[in-house]
């Protein structure tokens, strides 16, 4: 038992060591991405980088809703949504606000200190639908007594429209045009961009797995590792490479991923949850007042959010209220079990 616990501690190691080479890879690569399509840092991050950091979220949802365990998704889906924000935000806020030198102007303004002391309003002005869209879904559920396959169908047809809006949007390059050869490394770009992505789900699957299998050594109740371990790993994918990206200076990539993560969470993921099993078995009906508590944090996170980006900054007093909320859901979540 010993021994097992021992190379459950060593796979954790080696597995960070593969998340920080994989996050690495995938933001470099999604940064030339950019650069070559003409795409916004944001908008690769909410297209191409959210959709695959959201990976194990789909997975769960399509083996779930085709195995009769589609209300397990639904949990997973609206639980990820408030990690990706209140999480990961708080965490970035408070990391660079005490990691960064405290700069001062001649007018005594700090600078260097906030997530986004100067964030490119007009990027986010394209993500905006996507947030909204993010933000009232789950207010929507709440007051939906069955939620069926229509609901689904709706919610997977949001996403290929607005995707398909959003890809046409175009910013015009910094330093001129792109090179022919540029271009002809886009396939590469991509590539490299899902290779890390991949390794950086392939990672996290291991460290949830280890952590998993330590819990239970301990004596740590499956309840609880699961409403804790597993929920967080599943969005550990966006937890590394967001954070990964905001420490690197890169924070529209990561707020595009966060948005677009929770974005497709509450809409291709949900949906084909709701729709998936209609193909089995010609049915599904859930009850969505059983999420109530997870639908309100998820709200209020979103409340948060909105009112953070309106202000223009996220600094140490933001990144407390967000990790604040985060505690606060586990302990509800937690007790509620």
């Amino acid at each position: 038992m010993v021994a097992d616990l021992l190379v459950n501690i060593f796979i954790i190691g080696l597995s960070f060591l593969g998340l920080n080479w994989a996050s690495n890879l995938g933001i470099n690569n999604a940064l030339k991405v950019s650069k070559v399509t003409g795409l916004s840092k944001t908008a690769i991050g909410f297209s191409l980088i959210a959709f695959s950091t959201s990976l194990p979220e789909l997975t769960v949802a399509v083996i779930a809703s085709l195995s009769g365990g589609a209300p397990l998704s639904v949990g997973n889906i609206l639980g990820s949504n408030i990690v990706n924000i209140a999480l990961i935000i708080g965490l970035a806020a408070l990391i660079i606000h005490y990691r960064r030198p405290r700069q001062v102007n001649i007018n005594n303004e700090h600078h260097g200190n906030e997530l986004i002391p100067v964030f490119a309003k007009e990027e986010l002005g394209n993500l905006h639908f996507g947030l909204l869209v993010a933000s009232i879904i789950p207010l929507v559920l709440i007051y939906i007594a069955q939620a069926t396959w229509a609901l689904g169908f709706a919610l997977i047809s949001i996403f290929v429209v607005y995707i398909y809006q959003i890809s046409k949007v175009r910013i015009p390059q910094e330093n001129g045009t792109v090179s022919p050869d540029e271009r002809k490394k886009l396939k590469r770009y991509l590539f490299f961009t899902f290779l890390g992505a991949m390794g950086v789900i392939i990672s996290a699957k291991f460290i949830v797995e280890s952590a998993v299998a330590i819990a239970g050594f301990v004596g740590v109740p499956q309840t609880v590792i699961g409403s804790t371990i597993v929920a967080f790993g599943t969005s550990l994918p966006e937890i590394t490479m967001d954070l990964k990206a905001f420490m690197r200076g890169q924070p529209s990539l990561a707020f595009g991923d966060i948005i677009g993560s929770s974005f497709i969470n509450i809409t291709l993921i949900l949906g084909l949850t709701l729709f998936l099993p209609a193909l089995v078995d010609g049915s599904l009906t859930m009850n969505m007042s059983v999420y109530e508590n997870l639908v309100i944090f998820s709200i209020i996170t979103n409340i948060f959010f909105w009112y953070f980006l309106s202000q223009g900054k996220i600094g140490q007093k933001e990144g407390a209220i967000f990790l604040f909320l985060y505690v606060l859901f586990l302990i509800t979540t937690v007790g509620a079990i």
